[in-house]
């Protein structure tokens, strides 16, 4: 089993400044490496305090010079805010000044806020999304490509700065539709999912949907990797618990009002937190989720991973103003006790499989 850490660089309020919020983000990551998970992801958002990355590539760049084995991923690349000329360069690149550790993720978006500000249609998205994707991959597999869709017209172009992985790095895709989960069967690419703050029923219907992809292209549902990013604390500290907890609710609040093209702001960029009815206690979110003691934490990992069978777990670290020395020493936890004894049980109950 593959652990990673997503990293969504998120500001609560004025008290966190945004170079401390990318600065302490670049530090989880180095620990990342250090406690021995298999890859950092960054996220992409714009204009808000959601996520302060605008590039994950520029991430992934500035990560490759502190780290030296760690895996570094978009998680992900919004297709329709770019130029997809101009990422093929930016892809090549970052793959090789990390050496050939780039984990290309990419997805559609979903923040008419955002979009409106790039002067793109987020009801598009999904189209120009699938262009891009068709665009990115005949950059990265051939020589000179050239392209003439709906979207973009390319002559004949060749990129200069190719990437190290051939044919190119793993590509995932952030899968939350049966087209986008068909596609990645299709063409062979790895899986992006989350279940949110919701619990067994929902990685049971997701892993349904999984296989139902796979099979309407006649695949095999470990044929791709799938990828679960997942709300993870272990502790015995209610307090750092219940922090936990709120910053993630905090997190999910914010999401559902760019989903929902809501612009809670009053200065035009700190987005207003405001309770939902889709937000679950703090009790509710404990039952559903790998939170709570370290034996708590390993033992409903375990139960997930047997529902969904993911290839990785990705867990949320930098969510709002969580404490970054408290997120620093989880990581370490992770690395002595979680990581190990989980993958210790999983390789003894393939040893009694065979």
């Amino acid at each position: 089993m593959e652990f990673a850490t997503f990293i969504l660089a998120a500001q609560r309020g004025y008290h966190q400044s945004s170079d401390s919020v990318i600065r302490n983000s670049i530090e989880q990551a180095v620990l990342s490496e250090q406690a021995q998970f298999n890859t950092a992801w960054f996220a992409e958002h714009h204009f808000n305090n959601y996520s302060l990355v605008p590039s994950p590539l520029m991430m992934v760049a500035h990560c490759a010079g502190v780290t030296n084995t760690i895996r570094l991923g978009t998680g992900v690349c919004v297709l329709p805010l770019y130029q997809p000329q101009r990422l093929l360069s930016e892809i090549g690149f970052a793959d090789v000044v990390s050496n050939g550790r780039l984990e290309l993720g990419v997805g559609s978006g979903y923040q008419q806020f955002e979009f409106e500000r790039f002067g793109v249609d987020v009801d598009e998205a999904p189209a120009v999304f699938s262009e891009y994707l068709d665009i990115l991959l005949k950059g990265l597999n051939q020589q000179i490509f050239e392209h003439n869709g709906r979207y973009e017209k390319i002559p004949p172009t060749a990129i200069s700065v190719r990437t190290l992985q051939k044919p190119t790095p793993p590509i995932w895709i952030a899968a939350g539709s049966a087209r986008s989960m068909g596609r990645a069967y299709r063409e062979g690419h790895n899986l992006f999912v989350t279940a949110l703050h919701n619990g067994l029923e929902t990685l049971r219907m997701l892993r349904e949907s999984i296989e139902k992809a796979a099979a309407s292209e006649a695949k095999n549902a470990a044929q791709a990797r799938i990828s679960l990013l997942r709300c993870c604390y272990a502790s015995d500290n209610a307090a750092e618990i219940n922090s936990y907890l709120d910053n993630a609710r905090f997190q999910r609040r914010l999401s559902e009002a760019l989903h929902q093209r809501r612009q809670q702001s009053q200065d035009g960029y700190l987005l207003q937190e405001t309770p939902t009815q889709q937000d679950l206690s703090f009790e509710t979110m404990r039952e559903n989720l790998p939170i709570g003691s370290v034996n708590r934490v390993i033992d409903r990992l375990l139960e997930e991973l047997d529902v969904l069978k993911p290839d990785q777990i990705a867990i949320q670290t930098q969510l709002g103003d969580f404490d970054h020395k408290t997120m620093l020493r989880q990581l370490e936890l992770w690395g002595d006790k979680i990581i190990p004894a989980i993958n210790k049980s999983l390789g003894q109950g393939r040893n009694g499989l065979n």
